[in-house]
């Protein structure tokens, strides 16, 4: 990577680059893409991208570069008493609940800055008022509630077409719950036991944090790493995660099993079918006959 310097950041914007800025995680990265592809199209080969550069790589295509935001010579964003460059456009996919970030990014972006609520108020419980994307009491997916807003500041909202990709195998992702509440690991184990016994192809995908001991199960550490085995197709079989979306980013037929959150609102995108504890049959013999069913 170049130098990045104050003297390089005064010198990479040409005053003409949309400085695209998305501070979220992975599944928030993969609802986006279809605001990226929308944003290409409007803007040219123009887009420079703002936040964690693990996931907006995965979406290197639609821009010129990405950058990380923990770098500190991108404070001048953040902070009333600095000073920095000038882009064309400032484009901002996130949550501004008071304002404060459309006041000072004017200051740095020639036209005028634009604000793309990443999720809507009401998507974590919350009531959801005044929201002109939302007609109310409907429920809107996140790409959708997005794609809406561009519409709305001119921009011409395209959506990603996923194209699914078949294949026999079957992909088991168990994953922890820290800060939500998940379907047990243990469950996993049991469900890669049960498919194995009925001949499907089906491996065991850990995450980091998670020490499974099962042999055979499988470990990547870098997220290309991750998108390239997802190329393979397969059916992805998880908790509401963000690596659910990836997978249903990269054409995987998903189940996913969501315990809090509203799966009409935060589904994976592409070929889903959408699990809710409490009230859908998420016993192992139940996800068993879904799975065999989808791979015969």
């Amino acid at each position: 990577m170049p130098g990045t310097g104050p003297q390089f950041l005064a010198g990479m914007s040409t005053g003409d680059e949309v400085l695209v800025v998305h501070l979220g995680g992975l599944g928030d990265v993969c609802l986006s893409e279809s605001v990226f592809l929308s944003l290409r199209r409007h803007f040219g080969d123009r887009l420079v991208a703002l936040g964690n550069r693990r996931f907006l790589d995965l979406f290197g295509g639609y821009f010129v570069r990405t950058h990380g935001v923990e770098s500190r010579h991108w404070l001048y964003l953040f902070s009333e008493k600095l000073t920095g460059p000038r882009w064309g456009t400032i484009v901002f996919i996130g949550k501004d609940r008071h304002g404060s970030i459309r006041a000072r990014w004017k200051a740095h972006s020639i036209r005028e800055p634009v604000f793309i609520e990443m999720y809507p108020e009401g998507a974590f419980g919350a009531p959801c008022l005044d929201d002109e994307a939302i007609v109310p009491g409907e429920t809107v997916h996140i790409e959708d509630y997005q794609l809406r807003q561009l519409s709305r500041v001119g921009i011409e909202p395209a959506r990603k077409e996923i194209v699914p990709k078949g294949a026999r195998r079957v992909i088991l992702y168990a994953e922890e719950g820290f800060s939500k509440e998940k379907w047990p690991v243990e469950n996993f184990v049991a469900l890669r036991e049960m498919l194995g016994g009925a001949g499907v192809d089906v491996c065991l995908m850990r995450p980091p944090e998670e020490s499974l001991t099962v042999e055979g199960s499988l470990f990547f550490e870098d997220l290309a790493d991750v998108k390239e085995f997802f190329g393979g197709g397969g059916v992805f079989v998880s908790n509401d995660s963000g690596m659910a979306h990836l997978a249903g980013a990269s054409g995987l037929t998903t189940i996913t099993i969501f315990t809090g959150f509203d799966p009409a609102v935060w589904h994976p995108r592409g070929r889903n079918t959408s699990l809710r504890t409490r009230v859908d049959k998420v016993d192992i013999e139940s996800l068993a006959g879904m799975v065999v069913g989808i791979t015969r």
